[in-house]
Order: C-alpha cells, then structure tokens, then sequence
C-alpha cells in the first residue's frame, strides 16, 4: 500500500530489522533488554508490517494471529520524528484491511498511553474483563 508518501508492506524482508530491534530493546518499557535471539523468534512467529518514507522504514507494527480468528496487536511505534502526522492511524487502516485480517472474531492490544490511536479503528476498554486472565512477567529480560 502507498498513500501519499507513506508505504506500508508485510513483507519481513522489507523490514529494517537492526532499527525494529534496536527501537524496541532500547527505547521502549515493553521491551528493553530484549534479548535478541527472542526479538528474532518474535519476528518469525507473527505478521510484522512496516512504514517507509522514501524506502526508510519509520513505524512498525506486529500482529500475533492465527490470521482467521484471532490477533494480538503489539510493539506498534512510529519513530519520534515522524509521530503526530497521521502514520500510526494509517499504519492501522492498512493492517486492518488486509485481507489475511478480515473476519476476525477478536483483536486485542494493551497500552498504557495510545488510547487516543487505537479507539478511533474500533478498540475500547474490556467488555468482560473478569473473563481475562494473563500470566505477567515484566522481568523476564532482567533475567534473560
């Protein structure tokens, strides 16, 4: 997909993967100190897009999916420079309408600040949250 100056692809060879990695295992709460053989497993097990300007990947998004019933939408960033001028929402416009998406019964994301970029593509607040349950290790790259 191109609009305007922006091109988006699902393609992983398309994917500047040293920035993605450096990104996420340096400039994010989620995933610092990721460690890199797990980025690469993660890359490979799941449906990665891209953005690119002028060929220069500048957002990224992973989808963990079975790419007919369900899909984890996670370690979405637009990098600092280009924030604030609509590629995060057209980066969602475009994954969710890939046809490997359509029809999925149920997409969930956790965020702690970007409400605001996901409510306006359909996400809002658990609607039985009693019904969700996780296991949580928000130290496992402390001790990887």
């Amino acid at each position: 997909m191109q609009a305007n100056n922006l091109t988006i692809s699902s393609n992983t060879a398309d994917l500047d993967i040293e920035m993605v990695y450096a990104f996420l295992s340096q400039e994010t709460a989620w995933a610092k100190g990721m460690p890199r053989e797990t980025f690469d497993r993660a890359i490979a097990g799941s449906l990665c897009f891209g953005a690119y300007i002028e060929g220069r990947q500048i957002a990224f998004a992973r989808l963990i999916t079975d790419q007919a019933t369900f899909a984890y939408l996670c370690d979405v960033f637009v990098l600092p420079p280009y924030r604030g001028k609509g590629y995060a929402s057209a980066l969602m416009k475009h994954i969710f309408g890939s046809p490997s998406l359509t029809g999925l019964r149920r997409i969930v994301l956790v965020t702690s600040d970007a409400h605001h970029v996901y409510e306006p593509h359909g996400f809002k607040g658990l609607t039985t949250p009693e019904r969700y349950m996780e296991m949580h290790n928000p130290d496992v790259y402390k001790t990887a």
